[in-house]
């Protein structure tokens, strides 16, 4: 037993390893430029890539939830980290001739294996922590968020020194080796393993292992994935718009740059921090302080201008982040670990909605107006959100 605790803190490196790889087909924003460049390509259209890349990531994670429920972490991960390579890998060969073949192999095939590796990831930790469910999910997603703080500055680098084809190709390659090599670490933990003075019964679980099909009878799921969905409007929002909003509110060139990676580590901060704390205060309490971060910080957002824009920013990223960390916990808390992968997949879908549905509304609200009516609406969200919480019941 001794052996099995000690190789669920190996599995949870190893997890955060092919997370912090992972994350980087997540940074279109700073592919978008050079890639639009190389290809003669509008960045318009170059920026679409994003938007199609977050709905296949969700649809990565149904798909890769269920897969790994039915065969098992460890095969369903290393089938995620080829694709996640090969998709990198394809980018490079894109040419001139048909720049829109980026949305395919950066954007549904790196996509797709993305949400497989993160869904295979996290729901294998929620087994082997029982007892620090919050803590390990939190390290495993941090990971995810904290890859922008590592590899942006490094891919700006790569991109103006080796140039677009040979930066992909050298991620595309290394991330194979990385993440194949950890993926043969992931795996489920015995039948009826405990980590020693571990008490079911003390621990805020469900004794019920619900299959999805009972889980979507439920209200609870309905309450949380709608909750998820309306947390995260100000995120979506502001995304696509820091730059340019930036240099409006009175942001130096420099300033936005240092803003981005500000935004990676609060993002991973929110991640690895409101995780935690959940495990102490409980889930719904954290949930609490993350509307009413976001909430604060989208209102003040009307009026923000230089540093207190920053910290605005900050502010709504370390939203995301916790949002982000804490919801699969919570799925497992009330559904039970045995089909965590694809009931998390299901919940993730208020997160591919409000991905794609909040900046249309938001772009559409901004040529009618101003971008105080999409800051009120984003904050409007948060507050159903708060209802939506208020209405969940304990597990």
């Amino acid at each position: 037993m001794e052996n099995q605790v000690k190789s669920r803190y190996g599995l949870l490196i190893a997890g955060m390893l092919i997370q912090l790889c992972a994350g980087i087909i997540y940074m279109w924003s700073v592919f978008r430029g050079p890639v639009a460049q190389h290809l003669e390509w509008e960045a318009s259209k170059a920026g679409y890539t994003s938007s199609i890349m977050l709905a296949v990531f969700v649809l990565g994670i149904i798909l890769g939830g269920k897969a790994q429920d039915k065969i098992g972490p460890k095969p369903v991960t290393v089938f995620g980290s080829v694709l996640i390579s090969l998709g990198m890998i394809l980018t490079a060969f894109v040419t001139k001739a048909a720049p829109w073949l980026v949305y395919i192999t950066y954007g549904i095939i790196g996509g797709l294996g993305t949400g497989i590796v993160y869904t295979a990831t996290v729901s294998v930790v929620q087994k082997w922590f029982p007892d620090k469910r919050g803590f390990a999910t939190g390290f495993m997603v941090a990971a995810f968020g904290f890859s922008l703080v590592i590899f942006a500055p490094i891919t700006n680098t790569l991109l103006a020194g080796a140039g677009v084809p040979k930066t992909l190709l050298a991620f595309g390659a290394i991330f194979l080796v990385v993440c194949v090599g950890c993926s043969l670490n992931i795996d489920n933990p015995p039948a009826g393993y405990a980590p020693p003075g571990f008490v079911a019964s003390k621990m805020n679980v469900t004794k019920k292992q619900y299959s999805t099909g009972e889980m979507l009878k439920t209200r609870q799921f309905y309450l949380i994935s709608l909750s998820l969905l309306c947390i995260l409007p100000a995120y979506f929002i502001l995304n696509p718009l820091f730059m340019t909003l930036g240099a409006e509110r009175g942001l130096s060139q420099e300033l936005a740059v240092l803003g981005v990676m500000i935004t990676g580590i609060a993002s991973a901060s929110g991640r690895l921090l409101t995780s935690w704390v959940s495990d102490l205060i409980g889930r719904k309490q954290a949930v609490y302080a993350i509307i009413l971060i976001t909430m604060l910080a989208i209102l003040t957002m009307i009026v923000a201008r230089g540093s207190l824009f920053l910290i605005c920013i900050a502010a709504i990223a370390f939203g995301f982040g916790g949002a982000a960390g804490v919801y699969p916990a919570i799925t497992a808390d009330n559904f039970g670990t045995k089909h965590m992968g694809l009931n998390y997949g299901c919940v993730m879908v208020g997160f591919g909605i409000s991905a794609l549905l909040f900046p249309i509304i938001s772009n559409h609200l901004v040529k009618s107006g101003s971008y105080t009516t999409s800051f009120i609406l984003a904050a409007a969200t948060c507050i159903i959100a708060f209802i939506l919480v208020l209405l969940q019941r304990r597990p």
